[in-house]
């Protein structure tokens, strides 16, 4: 067991799990055609999250001309270049698949407003005496 454990270690990417369920994310993908390679981004709301260690897999939606479109990307896949989080989502559930039924404005995520800390005055007004 240590040895396959070891050899998962190897394959993980360090970082990419910064984002959760309910966030809005751009996926730069690495696509090759033929002797060519570009990177694609696909960005669109984090649905679900499947499965752990190596074989973890994410769920983007996207809504492409009207139709909503998913696309299931294994997050330790050399081929995803970079995530990023345009914009953080408050959510209560652990998978999102209600938002397939819903339409239009009934199918936002409400952003998670992060605060940040503030210093009391009284450490502000001695510093700078």
């Amino acid at each position: 067991m240590n040895e396959i454990q070891a050899i998962e270690a190897a394959h993980m990417k360090e970082g990419r799990d910064n984002f959760k369920i309910g966030d809005t994310v751009k996926v730069h993908f690495r696509i090759i055609e033929g002797k060519n390679e570009r990177i694609q981004v696909y960005e669109g709301l984090v649905i679900a999250f499947k499965n752990a260690r190596l074989g973890k897999t994410f769920t983007v939606r996207k809504n492409s001309y009207g139709v909503g479109v998913e696309r299931i990307f294994p997050l330790h896949s050399p081929r995803i270049a970079k995530i990023e989080m345009v914009r953080p989502g408050k959510v209560r559930r652990a998978k999102l698949y209600y938002i397939r039924d819903k339409i239009g404005k009934a199918a936002k995520i409400k952003e998670l407003i992060i605060k940040k800390k503030v210093k009391p005055k009284a450490e502000t007004e001695t510093s700078q005496e």
